[in-house]
């Protein structure tokens, strides 16, 4: 592994164009981690399929989430960046640790209910156990540090414990790994219910902006945004529609919220929505070409796919070969 530099890793699902939130929240971030660390940034499409997947769909947005991953800044020469099912470790190492981790902790799982409520005519296995494929992608990397938000403080705990479990029958194997909160990370909710965070499985188009949406699209969703009745622009308990477009507009221009309130001072809701609004568009506008041009370039994607799945296998098969031969597999090729 790189014992030169710590170990990030983190994985998006292909099932759904990326948020603001997602890119806010996460995504932007992480090229700035690519100097200090060894990052492996990964197109979870095994865990997409838990819930039932259009064949052709799914393919197509493996393909945009990679590229959105490159058009927010991340540079393959720098990134290790693939997709988990180009790498069958990830599988080999889920069943594997499928047979330590306890049914009882699995159940407890909260997004395991959440998606169970919402697909109650397919509660299949895998929906039950993909934390411990969960685990598998992060374990197999050696991972030091994982970014995490709070709908997956759970899973990343659960991971802890798997791997401390496997580590105290087997001595030391895995790396234990812990989160990672970035100090800018901006927590971005709904736009139509500001008690909640944004998700891009929200059925309500207007409560959540996508990378992609057009300019037009982003700029009504921002006028549609729920707020209070009140007509200040003002950081404060109470205002969380106020508070979350101040956090939006805020993680886009750098301004603080006290210069904030200074900006829109004596100016209504409609103005500062408006705002919001442009500030937004203007600054997806790159990013949006950037993905167009790379979506027009599918030689260069699969390029980007199969050499970080080459770079990535390489290094899973480390951690591999000391799981098997630890837990007793056999492997005759070994001399």
């Amino acid at each position: 592994m790189y014992q030169d530099k710590k170990v990030v890793f983190s994985g998006v699902q292909p099932s759904g164009v990326l948020t603001i939130g997602n890119y806010l929240g996460a995504i932007r971030n992480f090229a700035d981690f690519s100097e200090e660390y060894h990052c492996y940034y990964c197109v979870v499409d095994e865990h997409a399929i838990t819930v039932r997947q259009v064949p052709a769909d799914l393919r197509r947005r493996t393909y945009e989430t990679l590229a959105l991953y490159i058009a927010c800044g991340l540079d393959p020469e720098k990134n290790t960046l693939y997709v988990q099912s180009h790498v069958s470790a990830h599988a080999e190492l889920g069943w594997i640790l499928d047979c330590y981790t306890m049914f009882g902790e699995l159940s407890r799982m909260t997004q395991f209910k959440d998606k169970s409520a919402k697909n109650a005519d397919n509660i299949n296995a895998g929906l039950f156990t993909y934390p411990a494929l969960m685990a598998a992608d992060i374990l197999l990397y050696q991972t030091d540090l994982v970014p995490v938000g709070a709908d997956q403080k759970q899973h990343l705990e659960l991971t802890r414990d798997v791997a401390a479990r496997f580590n105290q029958v087997y001595g030391d194997t895995f790396v234990v790994p812990d989160p990672y909160i970035p100090k800018t990370s901006a927590k971005i909710m709904s736009l139509a219910d500001p008690t909640k965070k944004m998700s891009k499985s929200d059925e309500n188009e207007n409560a959540v902006v996508r990378i992609l949406d057009p300019r037009d699209a982003i700029i009504r969703k921002f006028k549609r945004a729920v707020t209070d009745s009140g007509s200040e622009i003002k950081y404060a308990e109470g205002k969380d529609g106020i508070m979350n477009l101040m956090s939006i507009y805020s993680a886009f221009t750098g301004k603080t919220m006290d210069e904030i309130e200074r900006e829109f001072d004596g100016k209504g809701y409609g103005d500062f929505k408006m705002a919001v609004g442009e500030t937004c568009a203007d600054a997806l506008a790159p990013v949006q070409a950037e993905f167009a041009r790379l979506m027009n370039d599918k030689a260069y994607l699969e390029d980007v796919m199969i050499k970080g799945a080459e770079a990535a296998a390489r290094d899973a098969a480390r951690t591999m070969s000391k799981v098997r031969r630890k837990i007793g597999f056999t492997d005759p090729r070994r001399k």
